[in-house]
């Protein structure tokens, strides 16, 4: 800008020059006419102005050109009256033409006085901030000025004194604007041409220009599907698009979502290709959900073999033989690999191949199998490709060894001495598992409490249950260096005293899963990710490749089987219709459950959420330890604790710890995803004994708490008299 721009005397130049224009727009917007009462008046004075024309027509042609032009340059709302005018006084051609060019020229004026007035003053303040957006301008801005004219998100005159404190040259932003605004201006002045036809009400009602009005409803919608056509075409550009596809669709990972994406595809009779490199099922069935469930249900019939006093039972104390319960958990994992198998997704309809994938284009993948390299063309892709367990970079962890939640189902021997890092839903499960096992536990969370992610009451039950159990929990304690010592390995750790070290068997690292985004193409391709690593997806799962899809915990956020095939569903339907329809992924009511003993299940809101957010709620609590069949059961440890919109009974979240608590949640999903509230659960009539009644129990509580004490003293006094 050079020093005279810095100048005083410059800067008092563009002060006076911006309150002279900020004078002539407020004049103006006082002076001409708005609304209905403008559109009346306009209409009212067609015949006046008609006639001006007929006498001067190109004067009068280049004075409405001119005032255009000035009222654009002003960002004077004033742009649709315009607009109509010149359709009911020049006609469709003339008036398109006069329009177009005028709100070009005048959009560009107002671009360049934001630029020599507001522009260094920007500048001198936002520094840094500017030229990263300025960068963005550089290599997006014509587009995205293009979409905003297109579908006017925001006011005219605010896209045009915004796009003039950015860098883009003047000359793109006029043809982008005038080709950008082209749809618009056609539909107005169309419309401009109908009002010099309107004489009485019945003219209003007349077909050509309803059409119009439609047509003007129709342009935001019609605009978005042309734009996302063109920014898909625009991002596709730089690959070699194949004359035909092969395939409707390829799934990338055989895992519970890649599985679901494919048999959707199968299931709609398209030509759909699964591809997988290690075991069909993915890490839920082979290293996740399944086994540590009949892992866990192995650990929880030896504790209630150890109380089995409590229930008047004489029962030798159990011997466990850890090799045996293994052997089971294999057991279970085989009975239930058939459902995955590549022969029942082959019956399916899908095609299944084994090997390595790599995404070599959008539109084409090859596979390194046993028979060789394929190369597969396909319209869409979907990436259900999971995640791996997180390993810290703790210092001498190779050298000590260590297990993560993929194998630690290779252990044959029962660790004697188990230490545990991450206090998540992973590392407090299979703590209490191999503690109950008779292994001596120590679990290590680096934060001041485990189970972070819900509510401090509930993490503290499940602490005193996991105590109870005999594990010794370290919270806010963090791992420094591993080692061995005379050959024992050890572990030094910074806890709230000071610097401790420990000794332990095995170590185990359950601190969380990360996105498995290398090695198969997203790369090269240069798929966006998020700043926790993984991949960028919209509401329909699609990715900065726009015939690319993502599904599962490769995107997140929620890393649970029942998220990623909900979310694979989606992607299947949106990867086989891309282009034509597309679905969204509602994660807006989403349960979840952690398989400690009691088990904790939650959805929606929880109450440290809903107080950190600051929204308002109110709180029902009901023990369960009133609960009938817990009493007869012996497991009254627990409670349900539901939030309420104040004063309403509309459920905004719900929390339950204790025996069967995942299966007790679902009535409280239900009713948050039809929207019932605990009106409709009262209301509903539940067999008696069971668990389920926590849920109408919890909904009574809330009942009692909002009966109007008005209503009861009259009702009192009402059955009083009744008894005389």
């Amino acid at each position: 800008m050079g020093a005279s721009a810095r100048s005083p005397q410059y800067r008092t130049v563009r002060i006076l020059l911006a309150l002279a224009l900020v004078a002539a727009a407020a004049a103006a917007i006082a002076s001409l006419p708005h609304g209905a009462s403008g559109l009346g008046e306009l209409h009212q004075r067609l015949g006046q102005l008609r006639a001006q024309r007929a006498g001067h027509p190109f004067e009068f042609a280049a004075s409405f050109f001119a005032l255009y032009v000035a009222v654009a340059a002003l960002s004077v709302p004033a742009a649709a009256l315009f607009t109509l005018a010149a359709g009911a006084l020049f006609g469709l051609w003339q008036g398109i033409l006069l329009v177009s060019f005028a709100s070009a020229a005048g959009a560009t004026l107002a671009f360049a006085s934001a630029r020599w007035i507001l522009a260094p003053w920007v500048r001198e303040r936002l520094g840094a901030k500017l030229a990263a957006i300025n960068s963005g301008v550089r290599r997006d801005g014509a587009f995205y000025l293009f979409g905003m004219r297109l579908v006017p998100v925001f006011p005219f005159f605010v896209i045009n004194l915004a796009m003039g404190l950015t860098e883009m040259p003047a000359r793109r932003f006029y043809w982008v604007s005038q080709l950008g605004m082209l749809p618009a201006t056609v539909i107005y002045v169309g419309a401009g041409t109908r009002l010099a036809q309107i004489h009485d009400l019945r003219s209003i009602a007349s077909p050509s220009l309803w059409l119009v009005l439609a047509l003007l409803g129709a342009l935001p919608l019609a605009a978005r599907g042309v734009l996302r056509r063109i920014d898909s075409a625009r991002r596709l550009a730089r690959w070699p698009r194949p004359r035909r596809f092969e395939r409707n669709v390829v799934v990338i990972g055989a895992g519970a979502a890649g599985l679901v994406a494919s048999y959707v595809a199968a299931a709609a009779k398209a030509r759909v290709t699964l591809v997988e490199s290690g075991a069909m099922g993915g890490d839920c069935l082979n290293t996740g959900c399944v086994p540590s469930k009949a892992l866990l249900h192995v650990a929880r019939s030896v504790h209630a073999m150890r109380h089995a006093a409590e229930l008047g039972l004489r029962v030798t104390p159990p011997v466990v033989d850890f090799a045996a319960v293994m052997a089971r958990v294999r057991e279970v994992v085989a009975e239930v690999a058939p459902h995955d198998s590549v022969e029942r997704y082959t019956q399916l309809g899908v095609e299944v191949l084994r090997g390595r994938a790599r995404i070599t284009s959008p539109w084409t993948v090859r596979v390194d199998g046993d028979g060789g390299v394929v190369e597969l063309s396909t319209r869409s892709i979907v990436v259900a490709a999971g995640a791996r367990p997180l390993v810290p970079p703790i210092p001498g962890l190779d050298e000590v060894g260590y297990l993560t939640s993929d194998t630690v189902w290779d252990l044959r021997e029962l660790p004697r001495r188990l230490l545990v890092l991450g206090g998540g839903p992973i590392g407090c499960e299979l703590a209490q598992a191999f503690a109950r096992l008779g292994s001596q536990v120590t679990l290590m969370e680096m934060q001041a409490r485990i189970l972070l992610r819900e509510d401090a009451d509930v993490a503290e039950q499940v602490a005193a249950a996991l105590r109870a159990d005999g594990v010794e929990l370290l919270t806010g304690h963090k791992a420094l260096r591993a080692r061995i010592e005379a050959g024992e390995r050890r572990m030094l750790a910074q806890g709230p005293a000071g610097d401790t070290e420990f000794g332990f068997d095995v170590l185990l690292c359950a601190l969380g899963r990360v996105a498995r985004t290398q090695g198969y193409g997203l790369e090269e391709l240069g798929v966006a990710l998020r700043g926790n690593g993984t991949v960028q997806a919209d509401a329909a799962l699609r990715t900065s490749i726009p015939n690319l899809y993502v599904c599962g915990d490769v995107t997140g956020p929620l890393q649970f089987t029942h998220v990623a095939a909900h979310q694979a569903w989606t992607a299947s339907f949106n990867a086989l219709l891309d282009g034509w329809w597309s679905l969204k992924s509602d994660l807006s009511v989403i349960p979840w459950t952690t398989f400690t003993d009691p088990e904790v299940a939650r959805v929606g809101l929880s109450e440290d959420e809903a107080r950190a957010r600051g929204i308002e709620f109110e709180l029902t609590r009901h023990e369960l330890a009133e609960l009938d069949r817990a009493i007869a059961e012996g497991a009254t440890g627990g409670f349900v604790k539901v939030l309420t919109a104040p004063g309403k009974d509309r459920i905004l979240g719900a929390v339950i710890v204790g025996a069967h608590a995942g299966e007790l949640l679902a009535e409280f999903v239900l009713a948050m995803r039809k929207g019932l509230g605990l009106s409709a659960i009262l209301g509903t009539v539940h067999a008696y004994p069971t668990w389920s009644e926590a849920a109408r129990a919890t909904a009574g509580a809330w009942k009692r708490g909002h009966v109007s004490p008005r209503l009861l003293r009259w009702s009192e006094g009402f059955f009083a008299w009744r008894r005389r």
